[in-house]
C-alpha cells in the first residue's frame, strides 16, 4: 500500500545479529506494547465496529506473538528486560495532532508505518538467520507485519477520504524517514 522513504542498512541487522538475546527481549516488548495499543484503540473507539473488531483481532495476534518470542527467550534461557523508552515511537508520537478526528486518522497511519518498518526490519533479520525454526519465525512474523501495515491504511480509509488519508500519509512517511535514519544502531526493532 505504502513504500518507506527510509532503507535500513545492512549494519543495523549486524548489530542485532551480535546481541541477538537482546533483540529478542526488545522484540517481545514490542509484541506486547503493539497488543497494548490495539487494546487501547478498541476501547477508546467502541463507535467504530470496523475498528473495533480489527482491533481485537490485532491484539490477540500481537499476544500470540509475544507468547512466541518469549518461548523462544526461554528456550535460550533469556528472560524480559525492563520496558525502555523507545525514542522511534516518542519521535512519532510527537508527530500526532490534537482533535478526535485527526488524531484517530494520525493514530491510525502511524500504526501503520510502525507496522511497515517492524515489516521491513523483521525480514531483514529473516534473511540474516541461517536455515532452521528461528529464521522461520522471523519469515512469519515478517508476513503477519506486512498485513498489520495493510489493515491501518484500510481503516483509515473506512473513516476518512481517500485524498486526506494520502496526503497524511505523505507527510508522516517523510517524517518517519527522519526519525528512522536518526536513530542508532541497535540490538532492538526501532
Amino acid at each position: 500500500m505504502f513504500t518507506l522513504r527510509f532503507t535500513t542498512p545492512a549494519s543495523w541487522t549486524q548489530v542485532v545479529l551480535a546481541d541477538f538475546d537482546r533483540f529478542l527481549q526488545d522484540h517481545a516488548a514490542a509484541e506486547k506494547k503493539a497488543s497494548g495499543m490495539a487494546v487501547s484503540m478498541f476501547s477508546h473507539y467502541p463507535d467504530k465496529p470496523v475498528l473495533v473488531e480489527a482491533m481485537i483481532n490485532l491484539a490477540l495476534e500481537e499476544m500470540n506473538h509475544f507468547r512466541q518470542v518469549i518461548k523462544l527467550m526461554h528456550e535460550r534461557g533469556v528472560f524480559q528486560a525492563a520496558d525502555e523508552k523507545d525514542a522511534y515511537i516518542n519521535g512519532l508520537r510527537q508527530l500526532m495532532r490534537r482533535g478526535s478526528d485527526v488524531y484517530l486518522l494520525d493514530r491510525l497511519l502511524l500504526g501503520g508505518i510502525i507496522e511497515a518498518r517492524g515489516c521491513e526490519r523483521f525480514g531483514l533479520v529473516a534473511e540474516a538467520l541461517p536455515v532452521g525454526p528461528l529464521k522461520t519465525f522471523y519469515q512469519v512474523i515478517t508476513e503477519s507485519e506486512a498485513r498489520h501495515h495493510e489493515l491501518f491504511v484500510e481503516l483509515a480509509l473506512e473513516y476518512f477520504p481517500r485524498d486526506t488519508v494520502q496526503a497524511r500519509l505523505d507527510q508522516l512517511l517523510d517524517a518517519e524517514a527522519d526519525i528512522a535514519a536518526a536513530q542508532p544502531h541497535r540490538a532492538a526493532l526501532h
